[in-house]
């Protein structure tokens, strides 16, 4: 089930009940790419009203007519939602789109434990990023432990990257604050620091404390990417800003004198909102840097080496993440899980070729799909939240694939 209140949809904002759309999308991905049952596949809308006043003031729109409600009426519709939709489909993943930066990490966290509960926006994408930093610290024989994050634009999105590379540091045996004090987030205010007043809640938990950044040097009162780049030496830098061109050549420049094998991942789309070039960032960086974006790029040629950018489609995850909870019946989506998925999907590449691609094609769903539940199904049950067991859980795999073809008719 893709339910969404469609307050912050990708490119669009605040689209109302119109965001139905985009959970019939999502679900058509899902019998695409993991053969999900189209019968067996639910798109719900939760009309919490609109702050749309174009959506607000058409006679065409189908929506409630008022403002988004939100506080505690709102948090009551979140919970019954939950509440019935597990009552009725016991066995049902239940599939979060588009929600607002407000809601979106909380109604996860608040909720995760007890239901089968899925962020595509956060833990998809997070996920899909994981999968290309494994395949980077493939070529730069690293591990979780050993980098250094810093996410430009600390969106609920970039966030929930950092929240997924979080979680993989702790698996790789640093502690839960050793990780956090890892992690950088830059967003509209600069750095975000423990003296902003009204930071949201997703982006408490990665302020870095003030006093560890007084001496450094601010810009109209902000501690600005480059100043920060310096600073740190990031192994890894994320955009998923829209900001287009803020990993500028000083940037990458920087960056790459302070590590040997950087990881830039510049994920804003559509072309004209993202963060740096591909073709850029290998020509500022000398051709050390592994890159990944979040729209389609051709091969390109530097310096004799023909250069593959692999593109962050969530497309590569998702479908096989819930294929997989489906085949093992777990209980809720760990993040054991997730990472699990994220590694089936880098996998399913050697970077360590010269200009090798991060992730791999979109072009063969539905086979990276059926890896990926494999892997979930695997760790679901290596996390004690399988429910279903299987003598070979590739072939269940198979099996629960469905297939668009007719089925024989009697006569």
């Amino acid at each position: 089930m893709v339910v969404s209140d469609a307050e912050e949809i990708l490119g669009i904002g605040d689209w109302g009940v119109n965001g139905t759309d985009i959970s019939v999308g999502k679900l058509a991905v899902y019998t695409a790419a993991a053969g999900i049952h189209p019968e067996r596949a639910i798109a719900v809308n939760l009309d919490c009203g609109t702050d749309n006043e174009a959506l607000l003031n058409d006679p065409a729109y189908l929506g409630n007519r008022h403002a988004r409600v939100r506080g505690r009426r709102y948090d009551e519709l979140i919970d019954e939602y939950l509440s019935v939709a597990a009552e009725l489909f016991p066995h049902a993943l239940l599939h979060f789109e588009d929600f607002g930066p407000s809601n979106a990490r909380r109604i996860l966290l608040a909720n995760r434990e007890k239901y089968r509960i899925f962020n595509d926006d956060m833990q998809g994408t997070g996920a899909i990023v994981i999968a290309a930093v494994v395949s980077g610290m493939r070529v730069t024989g690293q591990s979780f432990a050993d980098q250094r994050l810093l996410v430009y634009g600390a969106g609920t999105a970039g966030t929930g990257m950092a929240d997924q590379i979080h979680a993989g540091m702790v698996r790789d045996g640093l502690s839960p604050d050793e990780a956090r004090s890892r992690i950088w987030l830059i967003d509209r205010a600069g750095l975000v620091t423990d003296d902003m007043e009204g930071l949201p809640d997703y982006q408490q938990a990665y302020a870095r404390p003030a006093s560890e950044v007084a001496d450094w040097t601010r810009e109209h009162g902000r501690i600005g990417l480059l100043e920060t780049v310096r600073r740190v030496h990031p192994t890894i830098l994320i955009g998923t800003s829209t900001d287009h061109g803020a990993f500028t050549r000083e940037v990458i420049e920087e960056m790459s004198s302070g590590v040997e094998r950087p990881i830039v991942l510049p994920l804003s789309n559509p072309t004209e909102r993202i963060e740096a070039m591909p073709a850029d960032v290998i020509a500022w960086s000398g051709g050390k840097a592994l890159v990944a974006t979040g729209i389609p790029v051709e091969p390109f040629e530097y310096e004799g080496i023909t250069f593959t950018i692999g593109q962050g489609n969530n497309a590569l995850l998702y479908p096989g993440l819930g294929l997989g909870v489906i085949v093992s019946g777990a209980s809720r989506v760990t993040d054991g899980m997730l990472l699990a998925a994220a590694q089936a999907v880098a996998n399913q590449v050697d970077p360590t070729s010269p200009g090798s691609s991060l992730l791999p094609p979109v072009e063969n769903l539905r086979a990276s799909s059926a890896t990926v539940a494999v892997a979930v199904a695997r760790q679901a049950e290596a996390d004690g939240v399988a429910t279903a067991s299987h003598d070979n859980l590739i072939q269940a795999v198979q099996d629960a694939m469905w297939q668009p073809v007719y089925p024989e008719v009697e006569v």
